[in-house]
């Protein structure tokens, strides 16, 4: 067998190891999901019976849904997560794009680039971390949907800071302001006509990631929001786990409907995801 035949063999071995690792790991990451979609349409005692059967032994039921949907109030708990999660994603998208682009124009200012060091050494402090005092401090001002929108926005900046600069730095010339500034635009309509829409795939990526951040978080909601009117579906789910019992059916049927939005998100977005990841990353 010669050189050439040997490597070609080789590499055929790799590329089918690769592929067999890749779908354990995505056996074991969809199960979950498989889990709550077999369950879902299954009796209590069917799921407790044999939770890996395809279906129950009373066959298909549709009863978690509406059920579900009563006990935890979904309209409002839905609407509730909805004006949360859209107006923290929109606020972070425009403000940390806003500073990012400030920071890359002005990078002989020390105050920038200060500011810029300061974000990036605060995404190593977990949130866990600030949990107490947060409440501590800011107690007086919570119960409120403005309270956690803003808290999210807080937590998010310096990772979505870091994204709109590395894309900012590579991929938009300084040539392209420039011309705009020649043909009569100022710096605010030079970023919001020429540079924002350039950032198309960034906005996508940061958008989709804090978008499934803030619509399951569960730890920061629950410790602001305390009133049940203004619960999101994450914690409106705590409905359904007993002292004594817990159905899973209705907890399969809710997984599922707080599920679905995100999911839906992701489909129409999954082409700007690669894209946007990759648009900071340093061209050589």
């Amino acid at each position: 067998m010669t050189d050439n035949a040997k490597a070609a063999r080789k590499k055929k071995i790799a590329h089918a190891i690769m592929w067999i690792v890749l779908l354990i790991l995505f056996l074991c990451f969809i199960f979950p999901f498989f889990l709550v979609l077999i369950n879902v349409f299954k009796s209590k005692g069917d799921i407790t019976a044999d939770p890996l059967a395809l279906v129950g032994a009373h066959g298909f039921t549709f009863k978690n849904f509406p059920e579900a949907i009563k006990k935890m109030n979904f309209l409002t708990v839905f609407g509730n997560s909805l004006i949360i999660t859209v107006s923290s994603t929109i606020m972070t998208i425009v403000l940390s794009s806003m500073t990012a682009f400030v920071i890359v124009r002005n990078q002989r200012w020390k105050l920038c680039t200060l500011i810029f060091s300061l974000m990036i050494a605060s995404m190593v402090i977990p949130f866990q971390v600030l949990m107490v005092p947060l409440v501590s401090v800011y107690g007086g001002v919570l119960n409120a949907r403005i309270t956690l929108i803003l808290m999210h926005v807080g937590f998010s900046m310096s990772m979505a800071v870091f994204m709109f600069h590395g894309a900012i730095k590579t991929n938009i010339p300084l040539e392209l302001e420039e011309a705009a500034t020649i043909d009569g635009c100022n710096r605010w309509k030079t970023y919001w006509k020429v540079v924002f829409p350039l950032l198309k795939p960034t906005i996508a990526t940061v958008g989709i990631i804090n978008a499934m951040a803030y619509w399951n978080d569960y730890l920061l909601p629950s410790l602001v929001l305390k009133k049940k009117e203004l619960y999101t579906i994450p914690i409106a789910t705590q409905a359904f786990y007993g002292t004594y019992s817990t159905d899973i059916g209705l907890i399969m049927a809710a997984l599922l409907l707080a599920m679905l939005p995100i999911l839906i998100l992701y489909v129409f977005l999954q082409r700007y995801i690669v894209e946007g990841v990759t648009s900071g990353a340093v061209k050589g």
